[in-house]
């Protein structure tokens, strides 16, 4: 009888044991406390080409790994070499469930805009453009801000009278830089004279031999400071200005540093700070679709150095202080309102 009751006692005990299993395995599937209010968030950075070319990725890249790192959340860049393996990156991305998919550039739109309509539920960013699609955060920039108060400080500093810029297409997104850099150019100079040429071709974002041609022939005609806004190929405009001894400026980071002679300025662009924030907001459950962020110079997303943001760099004799304090003014004025710089891409 003895050993009758211990059999149905340790029966007992079993039954329980199972029972309770059952119930904590139903509770975190239904989220409560269990696996899925601990699922890791992964976050993926998809570019449109490798890094180390242009800047600009870089900075985005450098964004992201400061933002997993501070918000405990997985994060991955994938570098592609062309429009084919972008969008295979992006449906490889999806297939391997990652919460959120960021991307960049207009170039990266046609198949954003195919993988978020074929994926409604999945979470996607492009910084840089806009995609209008119900499931794609868009974050853009006022570029022409910044590119009205280099073009102002040029008209002031050009010595010669002439001042250049080597620019990467012809296309409706290079006007924010083009159009407002001579209207705020003739803000300060009106007799200035302005030279544009564009790179062009299948590689216009990335051909420094041909920015640097480009760069020489202005230079033989007079411009003795040469705006760079080809993307890679800025630095074939810092390698003839090293060589033929004029006065250059980048784009999107600090390139003065590099060569404190020639290169003295550099148009900033945060898409470090873009990256950032959008993982931030994810993170946080402030992800709102739609244009959610436009950066410019009162948001300090935009700037040139030494007007908006403090260099490591010396100011070069060649700029003065004095223009710096006058195109200050002028960057006041836009963050206050009361000088509005268009944007061409609006403009009828």
């Amino acid at each position: 009888m003895k050993k009758i009751w211990l059999v149905f006692i340790a029966l007992a005990v079993f039954l329980t044991a199972c029972g309770g299993g059952k119930a904590q395995e139903e509770q975190g599937a239904s989220g409560g406390n269990g696996s899925d209010a601990n699922k890791e968030t992964k976050i993926a950075l998809i570019l449109p080409e490798k890094i180390g070319v242009n800047p600009f990725f870089q900075l985005m890249d450098e964004g992201l790994r400061k933002a997993g790192e501070e918000f405990g959340v997985t994060v991955k860049t994938i570098e592609s070499t062309d429009a084919n393996a972008l969008e295979q990156n992006l449906r490889s991305a999806v297939a391997d469930k990652y919460d959120l998919i960021i991307t960049s550039t207009f170039q990266a739109e046609d198949a954003l805009k195919k993988l978020a309509a074929e994926n409604p539920d999945q979470k996607f960013a492009i910084i840089d453009t806009v995609v209008d699609m119900p499931n794609v955060r868009s974050v853009v920039f006022r570029e022409y801000e910044a590119s009205y108060l280099m073009g102002a400080l040029a008209g002031l500093i050009t010595k010669s009278g002439t001042v250049g810029m080597v620019a990467a297409d012809d296309i409706p997104l290079l006007k924010k830089y083009t159009v407002p850099f001579e209207e705020g150019l003739k803000s300060t100079n009106p007799d200035a004279k302005f030279i544009i040429n564009y790179v062009g071709g299948a590689n216009a974002f990335n051909d420094p031999a041909k920015a640097k041609e480009l760069a020489l022939l202005q230079h033989s005609q007079g411009a003795d400071f040469i705006a760079g806004a080809s993307a890679a190929g800025d630095y074939g405009v810092f390698e003839a200005a090293k060589e033929k001894n004029f006065y250059t400026s980048g784009q999107d980071m600090d390139h003065t540093g590099t060569d404190p002679d020639h290169i003295i300025l550099s148009q900033l662009k945060g898409t470090d700070a873009a990256a950032y924030e959008t993982v931030k907001a994810f993170v946080e459950g402030n992800f709102e679709t739609g244009v959610a962020v436009d950066y410019g110079l009162k948001e300090n997303g935009v700037g040139v150095t030494y007007v908006t943001h403090e260099s490591a760099t010396p100011l070069n004799p060649f700029i003065g202080q004095e223009n710096i304090d006058k195109v200050k003014e002028l960057k006041d004025k836009i963050v206050s309102g009361e000088l509005t710089v268009n944007n061409p891409l609006k403009q009828q």
